[in-house]
């Protein structure tokens, strides 16, 4: 029996196109191996240890002595976004897209929202985070105004200077949007971007807070939770799951955090899950196109990765996988439509199982409770007995 495992999600670390990436403009998405083409000399070292290069689609080396069981999962649901690939993996399918609003959010919406916040806004249009509060930040410190924008993902985003809105604020006036964005207009996440500094020169800082919609239905982390098990969420869970199936949860500030803070709760030797997301893929590199970046990001986890798995027992289970694509080579700044690598580690794992193409990121989370051998009440085909 399992005693615990480690979901460590790699946020957006695609190996991929799907085969319906064209009906999201994501034809030719890669984020893992186009990464690898475009940066010479690019080896992670213990990521091939454990076979990732024999993943298809991923164009790295393969290592026909690999120690962990790998493969890739097609996403079934509609989307591309966080709230989607989390959901999925967890259980839960979306039959349509959460909605997403290209040219900016309606007049009576954001009528509605300025009454409730009792000042006007800026912005309200498509943008980069980065680049919007450069272009508005003097506006909003000189008027006190919110800046809103959305992206290509279902979102609401929310930016204020930490100077000019208080967090405890700007977190309220989030949850004012969450409890109004409700029926056609209820986007995945409502997402507070902090940011700091003085003209020319802001920067956003750690103090995001991501608002999600409740989940659909039941997932794989209230059957843990309910079989009195410990399902410990590292980073952003906490708020993709708005704290359902969670027995305890800790926030972080950048992906070695996020290592710092899964290690911590191995140590613990605490039955369960323990379920991760590092953002900084995604949020730093992958929506701002910096591939150098993002490939440092990887090969800083990389290095993690054997201390990852010294803390490891004889009964537990590492678990790395991705939430969709965002491909930092490609003109597009948003999330990629494509496969998620699976790559599964322990002492009761066969070494090198191909488990192929599979359909439906939730199997990841049907897998999860039978190691733990728990009744898989979700969406999900569980592959324990390939792995095993």
């Amino acid at each position: 029996m399992t005693d615990k495992v480690v979901l460590i999600v790699l946020d957006s670390v695609g190996v991929g196109e799907l085969p319906d990436a064209h009906l999201y403009n994501d034809e030719g998405s890669n984020t893992l191996g186009n990464i690898a083409k475009e940066i010479k000399d690019f080896e992670l070292k213990n990521l091939y240890e454990m076979g990732i290069g024999n993943i298809s689609g991923t164009g790295l080396k393969q290592n026909p002595d690999c120690t962990a069981s790998y493969g890739r999962l097609s996403e079934i649901s509609a989307g591309k976004d966080t709230t989607t690939g989390h959901w999925e993996i967890s259980g839960l399918i979306l039959e349509k897209p959460l909605p997403t609003f290209p040219n900016g959010f309606p007049k009576h919406i954001m009528d509605e929202f300025e009454r409730l916040i009792g000042t006007k806004t800026l912005g309200n249009e498509v943008a980069s985070g980065t680049e919007i509060i450069q272009r508005l930040g003097d506006e909003h410190v000189r008027t006190g105004y919110p800046i809103i924008y959305t992206s290509a993902d279902s979102g609401f985003q929310i930016a204020a200077h930490e100077e000019v809105i208080p967090l405890e604020r700007l977190y309220e006036i989030c949850n004012i949007a969450r409890a109004m964005l409700t029926g056609e207009y209820a986007v995945g996440r409502v997402i507070a971007r902090p940011f700091v500094g003085a003209c020319g020169k802001y920067t956003r800082t750690s103090n995001r807070k991501d608002i999600s919609l409740n989940p659909i239905g039941r997932t794989f982390l209230d059957i843990i939770k309910d079989n009195g098990k410990n399902v410990m969420a590292v980073g952003k869970i906490e708020d993709i799951f708005c704290g359902q199936g969670i027995t305890e949860a800790i926030h972080t500030h950048g992906n070695m955090d996020g290592v710092d803070k899964t290690i911590e709760y191995m140590k613990t030797n605490k039955q369960g899950l323990i379920f991760t997301n590092l953002v900084d893929f995604d949020m730093l590199y992958g929506h701002r196109n910096d591939v150098k970046g993002y490939a440092d990001a990887l090969l800083e986890f990389d290095n993690r990765l054997p201390e990852i798995i010294e803390n490891l027992n004889d009964n537990d289970v590492l678990i790395l996988t991705a939430d969709h694509g965002c491909d930092p080579t490609t003109p597009s700044t948003d999330h990629s439509r494509e496969y998620i690598p699976v790559l599964v580690y322990g002492k009761q794992i066969k070494k090198g199982a191909d488990l192929g193409t599979r359909k439906g990121f939730c199997d990841i989370g049907a897998t999860i409770l039978d190691l733990l051998e728990l009744p898989i009440e979700i969406n999900g085909k569980s592959f324990k007995s390939e792995i095993i």
